[in-house]
């Protein structure tokens, strides 16, 4: 759970964080100055050509991450089918889509502490200020990490439920989604002690 990286080691594992990280951030600032459906599709695209330059396995585990965003598709797109915009919903999924596979790629190249090393760097400035980087960089790297668990496991909550009723999970995932989060949430905590802290 501390770690989402990959065991297929590919390039991007030996690139350094900071590099790929800012990569991240551009690119998806970026995204959001791209307004056609073309545009969208060619970025998409060459976000997956990166993902397909690590091999097929791969490949293979980093689109994985991205089921759990089908429903978020699905919303979208039946929104803009009723009002008719079209090019509009193409956009917003093609979007999505490109930054949460970009975020995936990172996530998965990128080792926690390296990741912890570049935000703690970021941060060192509000030492200043009385804040202790180290803590807050470990919260946001860990919420960096989390956002994909997740969805993973909201995903696989949703399935367990639609196996056991006809009905639509809905808001009745609220309660287990929750329920998980914090028993995630405790055994983090417990690695982390296990480890001497945060330190």
């Amino acid at each position: 759970m501390l770690t989402l990286t990959s065991s297929v080691e590919i390039w991007a594992h030996r690139l350094p964080a900071g590099a790929k990280l800012a990569a991240l951030a551009c690119g998806t600032v970026g995204l959001f100055a791209l307004t056609t459906p073309l545009a969208q599709a060619v970025a998409a695209l060459a976000v997956l050509a990166l993902i397909a330059s690590g091999g097929w396995v791969f490949a293979r585990e980093c689109l994985g991450l991205l089921r759990p965003l089908w429903p978020f598709v699905a919303i979208v797109a039946l929104w803009h089918l009723i009002t008719g915009d079209i090019a509009g919903g193409a956009v917003v999924i093609l979007r999505m889509a490109a930054a949460v596979a970009a975020a995936n790629f990172v996530t998965m190249t990128t080792r926690l502490s390296d990741m912890l090393a570049v935000i703690e760097r970021l941060l060192a400035p509000l030492a200043a200020l009385g804040v202790r980087p180290r803590p807050l960089s470990l919260a946001l790297a860990l919420v960096i990490r989390f956002i994909p668990v997740m969805l993973t496991r909201t995903e696989a909550i949703s399935l367990a439920f639609r196996a056991r009723s006809p009905r639509r999970p809905g808001w009745r995932l609220l309660m287990p989604v929750s329920l998980a989060a914090l028993d995630d949430a405790e055994h983090v905590a417990d690695a982390l002690r296990a480890r001497g802290g945060v330190g």
